[in-house]
C-alpha cells in the first residue's frame, strides 16, 4: 500500500530558504523519501521558490550546493542564491494596496494580517524572483511535477490564492479559503469546514509519482494564464517590502501575510500523511531577548495559526510530520530573516540540530496519531 503524502512549506525570508534546504535533506534521510515524489508540493513565499525547485527536478542536495557555493552547483540556484534583496525595504511609496488583508485579519482574528493591510505600497524590486521562476519553468510556463502549487493572497479581498498548473500543464491562479483548495484557476472560498456554493468535484492533478491522481474541489471562475515567475513574485509580495503583483486582472500579495504555510489547503485532498515544514513558526514557543523578542510576537502568531491546521489535518485523519526550527537555530538566524550575512551561521545551526528535530517530529506524528 502507498502513501499519499504532501509537502507544504511555510514562508521565512532568506534565512527560511537556507534553513528549510536543510530540512529537506534531513527530512529525506530521515524517511528515506524522495521529497520531489510528494503528491503535492505546496509552498508559500520562500516555500515558493522551493517547491518550485522540488517540482523542477532539482534535490535538497542542489539547493545545498549552490547555498554553500560549491563548485559545479546548479547554475540556475547558484544564480537565484547570489542576489541579496537587502536587509531592509526601500523607502515605500504612496497608498495603501493591500487593504483587503484588512478584513482577512478582522475573520480569521490575525492580528499580523490586519496590520499588513495598513502597510504602504512597497517599491522592492521582484525581477530576481520572476527571472527563477521563468529559468525553471519548462516551455508550459511552469515545472514538470503536475502539482506544484504556489500560495498568495488577493490584495482586495485577504483571499488566499493558489496558482497552479491546469489541465493542459499550463500555470493559472484560483482562490482557496480555509477547508477549500483549488488548482486550474479555479477558485474556492468557504468558512472553516464548509464548502462555497457552487463548488463541485472537478480538476485532478498527477501525483509526481506512481500514485493516483490528486482531485481537489473547483468551482469555475478563470483567473487568466500565469507564468511561474510572476506566481512567485505575488507568493513573495511582502506588504510595505514589494509591490503587489498584478496576474491577470487582480493584485497579489504575500500569502504568508494570510498563513504562513496554508497546510489547511491540503486537507480536502484526504491524503494519508503531510509534511509541514515552517521557518516561521516554532511549536511551544521559543525564548528570546533584545529585538528577538519582536521576532517571537510574529512567530506566536503563526504558531497559532499552523497550530489551527494542523488539527484541521489531523481531524481529516492525515498524518502531520510538522519540522520547525528551535531556540539554537533561531539564535543563528536573529529577527531579520533577511539578514544574508547570517546565512553561514544558519546553515550550520541547521545542519547540526536538525537531524535529531526531524527524528523528534516523526516520533511527535506517531504519537498524535495514536491519540486521535
Amino acid at each position: 500500500m502507498t502513501t499519499r503524502r504532501g509537502l507544504a512549506i511555510g514562508c521565512g525570508g532568506l534565512l527560511g530558504f537556507a534553513w528549510t534546504a536543510v530540512a529537506l535533506d534531513a527530512v529525506e534521510r530521515a524517511m528515506n523519501w524522495d521529497t520531489r515524489t510528494a503528491d503535492v508540493l505546496i509552498g508559500t513565499s520562500a516555500g515558493a521558490e522551493l517547491v518550485a525547485a522540488l517540482g523542477s527536478g532539482r534535490t535538497p542536495a542542489d539547493l545545498l550546493a549552490a547555498l554553500d557555493g560549491a563548485p559545479g552547483a546548479d547554475p540556475v540556484l547558484a544564480r537565484h542564491i547570489a542576489v541579496d534583496p537587502g536587509r531592509f525595504p526601500p523607502l515605500p511609496g504612496l497608498g495603501l494596496p493591500a487593504l483587503g488583508l484588512i478584513g482577512a485579519g478582522l475573520r480569521t482574528r490575525s492580528p499580523y494580517t490586519a496590520l499588513a493591510g495598513l502597510l504602504p505600497r512597497g517599491r522592492g524590486d521582484a525581477d530576481w524572483l520572476r527571472s527563477y521562476g521563468r529559468s525553471l519553468a519548462d516551455p508550459s510556463g511552469w515545472v514538470s511535477h503536475p502539482a506544484t502549487w504556489v500560495v498568495g493572497a488577493d490584495a482586495a479581498t485577504g483571499e488566499r490564492v493558489i496558482f497552479g498548473p491546469d489541465e493542459s500543464g499550463n500555470g493559472t491562479g484560483s482562490t482557496a479559503e480555509s477547508a477549500g483548495t483549488a488548482v486550474s484557476g479555479l477558485p474556492v472560498d468557504a468558512a472553516e469546514g464548509e464548502k462555497s456554493p457552487g463548488t463541485s468535484a472537478g480538476s485532478s492533478a498527477g501525483a509526481g509519482s506512481s500514485r493516483e491522481p490528486v482531485t481537489v474541489p473547483t468551482n469555475r471562475a478563470e483567473a487568466g494564464a500565469v507564468d511561474l515567475g510572476d506566481a512567485i513574485a505575488a507568493s513573495w509580495a511582502i506588504p510595505g517590502w514589494f509591490p503587489p503583483v498584478p496576474i491577470g486582472p487582480r493584485y497579489y500579495v504575500d500569502g504568508g501575510s494570510v498563513s504562513s504555510v496554508s497546510a489547511d489547503l491540503l486537507a480536502p485532498l484526504e491524503l494519508d500523511e503531510v509534511v509541514v515544514i515552517a521557518p516561521m513558526t516554532s511549536a511551544g514557543g521559543a525564548p528570546a531577548t533584545g529585538l528577538d523578542r519582536i521576532e517571537r510576537l510574529l512567530r506566536a502568531q503563526m504558531t497559532r495559526g499552523l497550530d489551527r491546521e494542523v488539527a484541521l489535518l489531523r481531524a481529516a485523519g492525515t498524518r502531520v510530520i510538522r519540522v520547525e526550527p528551535g531556540p539554537r537555530e533561531l539564535a543563528a538566524m536573529g529577527p531579520n530573516f533577511m539578514d544574508s550575512t547570517r546565512r553561514p551561521a544558519t546553515l550550520a545551526a541547521a545542519r547540526a540540530h536538525l537531524p535529531a528535530r526531524v527524528t523528534a517530529a516523526i516520533r511527535a506524528a506517531d504519537l498524535a496519531q495514536g491519540s486521535v
